[in-house]
């Protein structure tokens, strides 16, 4: 019978979230809701010398921002918790003490300086040091050195690391649902630390244990963690749980927009786009820019994420969180990395733009009109984003391109007054001005229609009128339809514009 999904996004607390966690996330949230499964957040803390104290408050932040919700985990709560390995530590002994007991693993007592003399006597004889099956036979041990030894260290308190015990020129065969099978040798393996001198386990002990504990039935995590694949699985063999093993998946890298290797926080600084998908606030007050500040929508940047590494096997780029869910499987997630693309991004941004409801755009857009000065209502902001979101790139953009519907113009683009304006340019916008002033329908499409009539029946060049028209109205030959703007600015701003316009050009 097959087990319910279960699946965890396991971050560590070192820093801020970068955007290949984020993905990975994602991919674990689309899996497990696609298969009406179990999304999990665990915060894996094992290493205390690297921990950063905001750190987890900042991933959960950044992934409720990107509305990926979680089931279970160290903020909502389960029945498998606690969800913080810190938490947990009185678990993990046992299992190390289990993994002695048979064979699997071993004390070792070497001093972090005698194993770093090993390392630097490897390097001067360009030679590498690994603590691995053929070197542990000369080493201080509970391999090498009898048991009243090992016995007495312990009972004496020397300080001490249990390390898993590889077998010795072994081909180690597992399976990736990404990569099929995949081949290690335990020769290119070194004997990994399982449980630390501190007290705590390292990330490899820690996860297994946690993973079975917390039935997880799927780890789908980062390339980076494949040369881990085969200790995780000698792991489950040794505790006795090959069958309750979660198949394994491991994402493609994130790559640099440009050159080779892994997208970085440097590749960010360098090209002017942000790798994390919140401002991060680090040591030093140091700063580094996030997705949500520089106007991304949390759906654009969750569709761009989606598309690195998979592919739907469709034309089809504009994708919603549901329609993500519907068309997601592992099947389709590549092997070789992706490359990150800035201006892609930013195409993504515009697009969701566009379809993003006025009033969400409106209320995201609020705050910069307070900025500058200006006091509207909500209502009349929704209408004015709807005219103008299609020219937006970002949420800061509307500005730019609705400034005119809140401010008065304070000078007149000298092209359209040279070309448009002439002679009696004022005295058929003053009549205007009387026709206005009798309209009590100011609708957009009653005024169109009325004053392109009134512009006919005088004889006035169209032209020329709709465009000094706009001049003195919005500046220059910019803004959305006219008589839209009429509409939402209303008459009697209307037509205190056209006075100043008239008052204030001249030729």
């Amino acid at each position: 019978m097959s087990r319910k999904v279960r699946v965890r996004f396991a971050p560590s607390p070192t820093g801020p979230l970068h955007i290949g966690g984020v993905r990975t996330a994602l991919f674990n949230y689309l899996f497990a809701k696609k298969n009406n499964g179990t999304f999990i957040l665990r915060i894996e803390d094992t290493d205390q010398t690297r921990f950063v104290a905001n750190a987890e408050k900042y991933i959960i932040e950044s992934l409720e921002w990107c509305g990926l919700k979680f089931d279970e985990g160290i903020h909502v709560g389960g029945e498998y918790g606690p969800y913080r390995q810190s938490d947990r530590k009185a678990i993990y002994l046992p299992y190390a003490e289990k993994l002695i007991e048979t064979g699997n693993a071993y004390y070792a007592f070497d001093t972090p300086e005698e194993l770093n003399e090993l390392r630097l006597q490897g390097e001067a004889q360009k030679n590498l040091f690994v603590y691995n099956a053929i070197t542990r036979k000369n080493l201080k041990n509970s391999i090498t050195l009898n048991k009243e030894e090992v016995t007495a260290k312990l009972q004496n308190g020397d300080a001490y690391v249990i390390r898993f015990k590889l077998p010795e020129n072994e081909d180690i065969h597992v399976f990736d649902e990404i990569r099929k099978e995949v081949t290690f040798n335990t020769k290119e393996l070194d004997d990994k630390v399982l449980f630390k001198s501190d007290g705590m386990p390292t990330y490899h002990l820690a996860n297994v244990v946690d993973d079975f504990l917390m039935q997880i039935t799927h780890v789908i995590r980062g390339e980076e963690w494949l040369p881990s694949l085969p200790l995780h699985v000698l792991l489950y063999k040794a505790l006795g749980w090959q069958d309750a093993m979660p198949s394994f998946s491991h994402l493609p890298l994130i790559l640099k927009p440009q050159g080779q290797g892994k997208l970085s926080k440097r590749d960010g600084e360098k090209l002017g786009f942000p790798v994390f998908p919140l401002l991060w606030h680090g040591d030093n007050d140091e700063t580094s820019a996030g997705y949500r500040e520089d106007g991304y929508l949390p759906e654009a940047f969750i569709n761009m994420l989606a598309l690195l590494g998979w592919n739907p096997g469709t034309e089809q780029e504009i994708f919603t969180m549901d329609e993500l869910i519907n068309s997601f499987s592992l099947e389709r997630v590549g092997k070789s990395g992706s490359k990150f693309d800035p201006d892609k991004t930013k195409w993504f941004n515009q697009q969701w733009i566009q379809r993003t409801d006025n009033a969400v755009l409106a209320k995201a857009f609020a705050p910069i009109l307070v900025q500058n000065n200006v006091n509207a209502e909500i209502q009349t902001i929704e209408k004015i984003v709807g005219l103008v979101k299609e020219r937006a790139v970002f949420i800061k953009d509307l500005w730019e391109h609705s400034e005119y519907f809140f401010k008065a113009p304070n000078q007149y683009d000298p092209k359209i007054v040279s070309k448009r304006w002439s002679a009696e340019v004022p005295q058929i916008l003053n009549n205007i001005i009387e026709f206005l002033a009798r309209q009590d329908d100011f609708s957009a499409s009653h005024l169109e229609e009325k004053l392109k009539s009134f512009i006919a029946e005088n004889n006035y060049n169209l032209g020329q009128v709709m465009n000094c028209l706009r001049l003195v109205i919005v500046g220059g030959a910019k803004g959305t339809h006219l008589f839209d703007i009429f509409e939402i600015i209303g008459k009697e701003e209307t037509i205190k514009r056209i006075q100043k316009g008239i008052e204030t050009i001249k030729i």
